[in-house]
């Protein structure tokens, strides 16, 4: 029973105290998350925008137009 109370005693005292490195405040919230995501969209943006300028080579040149992708019938 000693050394249960004492591995017990050991581990409550090991998780107390700072879990990791400190945060800047800077860094938590709604505004820096939102800042965070238009940066990431304004890359997403440029990446499309060269990608797009590109033709896709697996096309070999030869674009077709398909026909929309809707039911034929109801059963």
């Amino acid at each position: 029973m000693r050394a249960f109370f004492v591995i017990a005693s050991a581990g409550l005292l090991i998780s107390c105290g700072v879990v990791g490195t400190p945060v800047a405040p800077e860094l938590i919230g709604v505004a820096p998350t939102i800042a965070k995501q238009k940066r990431q969209h304004a890359i997403e943006a440029e990446r499309q925008a060269t990608e797009s300028a590109e033709p896709d080579p697996t096309l070999g040149g030869h674009e077709m137009d398909l026909p929309p992708s809707q039911p034929v019938g109801i059963r």
